[in-house]
C-alpha cells in the first residue's frame, strides 16, 4: 500500500523543483524500469504490482520491490494507466568530457518537447552515439515524459547541460548544423573522425550565435512541400547519413 506522504513524494518526482530536491526521478512501465539492470543508475526502489513482481523478482533485490495495486501504482503515475512498474531512481552526475574526438556528438539548442528530447536520446543510443550536449534552456531530461521516451536508452547515453558557445569554442571537433538552406547531407562526406551535430530548437532553428560557429550547413533534401521536419526525425535522417559515411 501506498500512505499519502509516499504518493506526494511520488508525485512530486513530477517537478523539476523537486526533482532537483530529492536528487531523484522517476522511471516508469515494465521495459523502462528492466533498463535499470545493470546499469550505473541507483534505484532506490520499486513499487510493483504483483504481475510484475511474479515476473521479475528474480531479477530484482526484494528489498527494493514494494508490492502495490495497479490502481495505486496509476494514481501516482505520469501514465495514464500503469499496470507494472514504477522505479524511484537517484540522479547520476555524469563526469563531463569535450565531444570525443573521433565520435559523433550530438548538440541541442533550446528544444524544448519532451518527446522530442527523449526520442533523440533513444535515436542516439540506436546509433551508437554516447554523448549528448544540451543548452541549458533545452527541457529536463529527468521529467517523466522525456525518461518515458527513451524506451530505456537513458541509461546508456550521456547528457550534459553545457554552455554550447563555450563548448564549441573549446573544441577543434567541426560543427555541421542543421539548415534548411544548407549542403545535401546526401553530398556530405563524413571521414569517420569527430563531429558535432547542431539542432536547433522546433520553433526557431539555430540562433545566430551559433550559427556563426557552425563549419558546415546541412539540409535533407525535400521532394514535397512541407515546410519542415520535427526535430527528432531530422536528426534520425542526419545520424544514419553520418554512419552511412563511417
Amino acid at each position: 500500500m501506498i500512505s499519502k506522504q509516499t504518493a506526494k513524494f511520488l508525485k512530486s518526482l513530477q517537478i523539476k523543483k523537486f526533482r532537483k530536491e530529492h536528487g531523484c526521478f522517476i522511471v516508469e512501465g515494465e521495459k523502462s524500469v528492466n533498463e535499470l539492470l545493470g546499469s550505473p543508475w541507483v534505484v532506490r526502489e520499486i513499487y510493483a504490482t504483483t504481475q510484475f513482481i511474479e515476473k521479475h523478482v528474480e531479477k530484482w533485490s526484494k528489498s527494493n520491490l514494494i508490492e502495490v495495486t495497479e490502481k495505486e501504482l496509476t494514481a501516482v503515475s505520469s501514465f495514464k494507466s500503469n499496470n507494472s512498474a514504477l522505479a524511484v531512481v537517484e540522479i547520476l552526475e555524469h563526469s563531463f568530457y569535450m565531444p570525443p574526438v573521433n565520435k559523433i556528438s550530438i548538440a541541442l539548442e533550446s528544444v524544448n518537447d519532451p518527446g522530442n528530447l527523449g526520442t533523440i536520446v533513444r535515436i542516439a543510443d540506436w546509433y551508437g552515439i554516447e554523448q549528448i550536449y544540451c543548452s541549458s534552456d533545452t527541457v529536463d531530461m529527468f521529467s517523466p515524459k522525456v525518461i518515458s521516451s527513451t524506451k530505456g536508452s537513458f541509461t546508456r547515453v550521456k547528457v550534459f547541460y553545457t554552455n554550447l558557445e563555450e563548448i564549441i569554442k573549446g573544441s577543434d571537433i567541426p560543427v555541421i548544423g542543421a539548415f534548411l538552406n544548407g549542403e545535401s547531407i546526401h553530398q556530405y562526406k563524413y571521414d569517420g573522425e569527430g563531429v558535432v551535430l547542431l539542432m536547433g530548437s522546433e520553433s526557431q532553428g539555430i540562433s545566430h550565435q551559433l550559427e556563426k560557429l557552425v563549419k558546415t550547413k546541412v539540409t535533407i533534401p525535400a521532394y514535397g512541400v512541407a515546410e519542415s521536419l520535427n526535430v527528432s526525425i531530422a536528426t534520425a535522417i542526419l545520424c544514419d547519413n553520418l554512419k552511412r559515411g563511417c
